[in-house]
């Protein structure tokens, strides 16, 4: 699918600070050039069938037994009837949830090139938010609150505007009560079936905070996403004086001096290239969402339903 096309300018007072609810439902075009997950073998209608990791509970029709099938499964019926051993195949429930987890971390409130990061992760939100109501999907998000509940699970348009609804809250004025981006995965993992679909979006400064054990544990049972949302400027400083404001004061950065250009580049770069390498070895797929790039271009992450199993 084609991105979304962007033009790259700086970020104005006027655009790119702020999403709008205008600009998230836009993005529903790019949800249609995402095939839709095929339906099962009995041709049902309904939602689409999901890219469950396992066996669902729903049985679709029997095969002839292959070595290495589970026995458990042996269709003794079709058996006794053939006198050759067969076995069930079973489909994923058709009704999967996705889940929207909006880390909402001080440094996401800033960028340089064309929106500020939550501008960014709002639009990327909608675009989960879009393909997931495309694809049947039950949606629901959350951030690192306790005060404030998870967007309750919804299907279609519903769904997906309930979400929208609260990315814009989310990402137009960062919330008092943040609790972090690994309160906000602790709270997803109550909420999630096997199979379900989990796409995050986070500050790279944040996974700093979540214990490495939590994503091999979400990566097993789940389709898990990671969306790490990023600006040019921190990744690719000038090697010359940066002014910054801080606080209500000036300061001035030298990014040509080695010692700060290093220490700038550990802030920033450092947790990005250490999510891009290690992630994966643990079951998660990981994107760096610069917030000059189209916000779809991610969706080659997504997977595509998987075949029956036996």
């Amino acid at each position: 699918m084609a991105g979304e096309g962007h033009r790259e300018t700086a970020v104005t007072d006027a655009e790119g600070v702020v999403p709008s609810l205008q600009e998230l439902v836009a993005l529903r075009a790019v949800a249609s050039g995402r095939h839709r997950a095929r339906q099962g073998h009995h041709g049902a209608s309904g939602p689409a069938l999901s890219p469950l990791r396992g066996r669902g509970m729903e049985y679709a029709e029997s095969r002839e037994y292959i070595a290495g099938d589970d026995a458990r499964h042996i269709d003794w019926r079709l058996t006794a009837r053939s006198g050759r051993p067969h076995t069930k195949l079973f489909q994923a429930e058709r009704e999967r949830m996705t889940v929207v987890v909006a880390d909402t971390a001080p440094g996401l409130y800033f960028g340089t090139r064309v929106r500020f990061k939550s501008v960014q992760a709002a639009r990327a939100g909608a675009v989960a938010a879009w393909v997931a109501a495309a694809e049947g999907d039950r949606l629901c998000a959350l951030r690192g609150s306790r005060r404030e509940p998870p967007i309750a699970p919804a299907a279609g348009a519903r769904g997906a505007l309930r979400v929208l609804d609260a990315l814009v809250r989310w990402y137009a004025q960062r919330p008092e009560d943040d609790e972090g981006l690994a309160d906000a995965l602790d709270r997803a993992r109550r909420l999630l079936r096997p199979g379900s679909r989990l796409v995050v979006l986070a500050d790279p400064a944040s996974l700093a905070n979540v214990p490495p054990e939590r994503w091999p544990a979400l990566g097993q049972h789940h389709e898990v996403i990671v969306l790490l949302l990023t600006d040019p400027l921190e990744q690719q400083p000038p090697a010359q004086s940066l002014p910054l404001q801080s606080g209500g004061q000036r300061i001035e950065l030298d990014l040509g001096n080695p010692v700060q250009r290093r220490q700038w580049l550990a802030r920033f770069a450092d947790p990005v290239r250490e999510a891009l390498a290690g992630l994966p070895s643990r079951g998660i797929r990981v994107h760096a969402l610069s917030t000059d790039a189209p916000s779809d271009a991610w969706l080659p992450l997504l997977g595509r339903p998987r075949p029956l199993v036996a």
